[in-house]
């Protein structure tokens, strides 16, 4: 619509990094159990390192096991022996790792990481080229044939546009006021002033007969653009600056535009006052209210404007009084015009353009809006609803996927028309990211763990607890990689990241905590404890390799914390090559394990050991059966079976 100026609405929002900690769980020193071992994996594994035994894993788990607990300088320093070690590790490490060293003061040690996290995270440069060389016709076109259009049946040869909804109303702006003698018409257009209409909604959003509106809203000059809160008794619309029979100009003379509000009372819409934050001197128009309602969007070219006009949000306060306005900034607004916002119950903000890529005129856009109140990718919505002509005020029913936009497009019947549409396939593609929680060993269900979802650059994105079922789900864009991190009193908290399929659907991300603390007894295998699959010797060997000295240092600090504890180890091969051989081999590997722990000063009296070699598979992969590398993988296995406490 070219002669009316559309304003929208942006949050902006400032990125804090929230460090989470967690209380831990201080055991008593001199505790004693009489059925049970409890194991402290964390202290061992600190335990080990020094001793001086360098591990890539242990130094990750040290490291986020501060972390985790806002123990940021131990955090560092662990952290500091990992990236020492290798700087082969995922991006979070160098995030984490950076944020400990500005916890003790290293600033510029931290900002050299934060730039290699900065590279590895995606701020890749020949990315953004390829954003600013993209053919955007291609994007249009693959947004487009996802609407069928229809004249919504109330034009007229003059001007209609602007529609919204109110109690199964649908209310729009009209300038086929043309019947009285003395009505007036505006210089810009020629046309009659545009007033409120309002029309009775059938099925599939057909529209009866439109009426006028309450007169008490509609004035001698233009109104338009009203929004309803949802019980029905507070408007907001659009007039030019006029109130109680006075008009307003600014300092060229010139009647701009404002917001109004009226309130409901013994069904007359009375109180019309306007908004704080409107002025003489610039125009407000077009509101539009979030779906929570605490937050108003509109259209100005106040003070602080891009372009020709911006969105704004600003807040509404219980008592009804309102905020400061906030431009919703670059990643909405343009050097053109942005205007005639609409924001659906998904949080999806739909607005017209002239700045942003298009066919012609104003076209109409949407983005997300996120949960941290940034916005995501603005996309144009296609042909069919866009035209080389102007294409504006969208508002569509996130249930039905109706709805109408405003067009002045060739074949209409006025000035602008209304045209209503029925969407056909939902254009931001979204999935359901959702899995369970679980105990790493018992594959227990861990109710009301708290998930906190966070996008690539570990800003926050939200955060749930799991339900009875050991479920959490939160929703996410397609082709994103998000961070997801689990936390559970008792339990070592966990952060993985998962990247979501460029497609609608569902992406099942099950995570499983371990124990801080693992709890054993007679009869269990205290290499779970601490995630010891095999003890590694070299090929045909018997000998102790460095990393199979590593995990027996774990076996060796729970030995001397339990000086009762008795162990029986035992190793096991796969059912590749002979019995006799396997049988000898896996023998002297267990005897091996043994000379070890007694070498480093555990009594022999507490140690036996028996190597089994094939004898006690555990799957199907017996002689003759064909199997993968890591079928035949779970049958190489050692074991440390207590036997006494």
């Amino acid at each position: 619509m070219k002669n009316n100026i559309l304003f929208y609405i942006t949050i902006i929002t400032v990125f804090s990094l929230n460090i989470y900690s967690q209380k831990a769980r201080v055991a008593a020193a001199d505790k004693k159990y009489d059925n049970y071992a409890f194991v402290d994996a964390i202290k061992t594994y600190e335990r080990v390192a020094e001793k001086g035994y360098k591990s890539a894993d242990m130094f990750q788990k040290l490291g986020n096991a501060y972390y985790f607990n806002g123990k940021l300088e131990k955090a560092a320093q662990w952290y500091g022996e990992l990236f020492a070690m290798t700087t082969e590790v995922e991006p979070a490490y160098y995030y984490r790792y950076a944020q400990s060293l500005r916890s003790i003061g290293e600033n510029d040690k931290a900002d050299q990481i934060m730039e290699k996290f900065d590279q590895m995270s995606g701020n890749d440069s020949r990315g953004e080229l390829f954003a600013k060389n993209e053919n955007y016709m291609d994007a249009i076109k693959a947004n487009s044939g996802r609407y069928k259009v229809e004249n919504a049946g109330i034009n007229s040869p003059y001007s209609d546009y602007g529609t919204t909804m109110y109690s199964n109303k649908m209310v729009f702006a009209s300038a086929r006021d043309t019947g009285s003698l003395g009505h007036r018409k505006h210089t810009w257009t020629g046309q009659s002033f545009t007033k409120l209409y309002v029309s009775d909604v059938g099925e599939e959003l057909s529209l009866g007969t439109p009426a006028k509106f309450d007169k008490s809203i509609n004035s001698k000059f233009n109104e338009s653009t009203p929004v309803f809160t949802k019980d029905g008794k507070t408007i907001y619309f659009t007039r030019n600056n006029y109130l109680d029979g006075k008009k307003g100009k600014d300092g060229n003379d010139n009647t701009l535009v404002k917001i109004y509000k009226a309130i409901l009372e013994n069904d007359k819409w009375v109180n019309i006052t306007e908004l704080p934050f409107d002025s003489d001197n610039y125009s407000t128009a077009h509101p539009v209210l979030s779906p929570d309602e605490k937050t108003m969007y509109f259209v100005s070219d106040m003070p602080g404007t891009i372009g020709l006009s911006d969105l704004f949000k600003v807040q509404i306060n219980e008592d009804g009084t309102f905020g400061t306005p906030i431009n919703l900034g670059r990643s909405i607004n343009t050097e053109g015009r942005e205007t005639f916002p609409f924001v659906n119950a998904d949080n999806e903000i739909y607005f017209a353009s002239d700045g942003h890529p298009g066919l012609g005129g104003l076209d109409i856009f949407v983005s997300k809006i996120k949960t941290d109140g940034t916005f995501g990718k603005v996309q144009n919505v296609g042909m069919d609803a866009n035209s080389p002509k102007d294409d504006f005020g969208y508002w569509i029913d996130t249930k039905s996927r109706r709805g109408f936009f405003s067009s002045n497009r060739d074949g209409g019947q006025g000035y602008d028309d209304i045209y209503k549409f029925l969407e056909t396939k939902k254009l931001l593609c979204e999935q359901e990211l959702s899995g369970k929680v679980t105990d790493s060993i018992t594959f227990e269900i861990l109710v009301g763990a708290k998930i906190s979802l966070f996008d690539k650059r570990f800003n926050p994105m939200g955060t749930v607890n799991t339900d009875d079922k050991g479920i959490y789900t939160f929703t996410v864009e397609c082709g994103k990689t998000y961070n997801v991190r689990a936390e559970k009193e008792d339990y070592t908290t966990k952060e993985e990241s998962v990247t979501i399929a460029d497609e609608n659907g569902k992406t099942n991300f099950d995570i499983a905590l371990e124990k801080a603390k693992c709890k054993v007894t007679v009869g269990d295998d205290l290499g779970k404890c601490f995630g010891i699959k095999m003890i590694y010797f070299d090929f045909d060997k018997s000998n102790i390799r460095q990393e199979a000295a590593i995990d027996l240092e774990k076996i060796l600090d729970v030995l001397n914390q339990y000086p009762k504890m008795k162990l029986d180890i035992r190793s096991h091969t796969d059912s590749r090559g002979s019995n006799k051989y396997n049988e000898s081999l896996s023998d002297r590997r267990a005897q091996s394990t043994i000379g070890w722990l007694m070498k480093n000063g555990v009594d022999k009296s507490r140690l036996t050991a028996k190597g089994y070699g094939e004898n006690q598979l555990i799957n199907k992969c017996a002689d003759g059966v064909e199997c993968t590398e890591e079928e035949h993988q779970l049958n190489r296995r050692s074991e440390f079976i207590i036997m006494e406490l």
